[in-house]
């Protein structure tokens, strides 16, 4: 599955595929792309705007000097002064407000993965969170009688704390775990008497 998202001259491809996906960038700075697996994603994402602050700072300046230069006009009738500043600096406000990409961004060990807040924004995220829980729970979701169990504890409190299984599916495995743990000191047990 690909998936395009596109903001002015900024272009994410997403190419989703059963065990990994690549995320391709290309932006006025550069291009790349990276392979990720779906397990390397964060449980938390954060969010990052880029506007163009300056343009629109000065765009706020020119609409205060225009009208205060059509304010000045209306009061001395002098035909130099006029508004048109004001329109200047609301063209240059309007083009740095709809320039403006908001993005959410998963950061990993590889860097940060930046999802444009667009239509495609809510289902992408979903589909990865999904994936991502699918995979971690394939990896981990069973227990290994070969760990410790301390080790195995703590994996599905991770888990659980990752929100790939339930506190009920957590809870269970624990138990087993434990089971396993008490079956094993018991075998140990009878093999030395």
């Amino acid at each position: 599955m690909e998936i395009i998202q596109k903001k002015g001259p900024v272009t994410h491809t997403f190419t989703l595929e059963e065990e990994r996906f690549n995320f391709a960038y290309k932006d006025k700075t550069g291009s790349g792309d990276v392979d990720y697996n779906y397990a390397d994603l964060p449980s938390k994402h954060s969010i990052r705007i880029e506007e163009n602050e300056w343009l629109r700072n000065v765009g706020y300046l020119w609409m205060i000097l225009g009208i205060g230069s059509a304010i000045y006009k209306y009061f001395t009738q002098d035909v130099l002064a006029g508004s048109f500043w004001a329109w200047i600096g609301l063209a240059c406000v309007l083009y740095a407000h709809y320039t403006k990409v908001k993005y959410t961004v998963l950061a990993t060990e590889k860097g940060s993965i930046f999802l444009i807040q667009d239509k495609k924004h809510d289902f992408l995220l979903e589909e990865l969170k999904s994936r991502r829980k699918n995979q971690l729970k394939s990896w981990y979701g069973d227990i290994n009688p070969d760990n410790e169990p301390e080790v195995e504890i703590n994996k599905f409190k991770w888990l659980y704390e990752q929100g790939v299984i339930s506190k009920a599916e957590s809870e269970e495995k624990i138990t087993q775990v434990e089971l396993l743990r008490t079956e094993a000191y018991t075998q140990s047990n009878q093999t030395v008497n």
